[in-house]
């Protein structure tokens, strides 16, 4: 398992999924990555940082987003 840190670039309230920019991966955004229920989607504004779980960190598609703070 793995944290990584970035930043809300998007969220899908209908299928509560995010897009995020990871740290030091500027050109490269992760798209469709779950959000934890527990969340409210008042809170996933544009920009927020988040904190990204990755159960297998050798693959982008196994991650949920777990954390938000302004």
């Amino acid at each position: 398992m793995e944290i990584r840190r970035g930043t809300l670039r998007g969220f899908d309230d209908t299928d509560y999924k995010a897009t995020v920019e990871i740290s030091g991966s500027v050109s490269v955004w992760l798209t469709g990555v779950p959000v934890s229920r527990n969340i409210a989607d008042a809170d996933l504004v544009e920009g927020r940082g988040v904190a990204v779980l990755f159960l297998d960190p050798s693959n982008p598609e196994d991650a949920v987003l777990f954390a938000v703070w302004a």
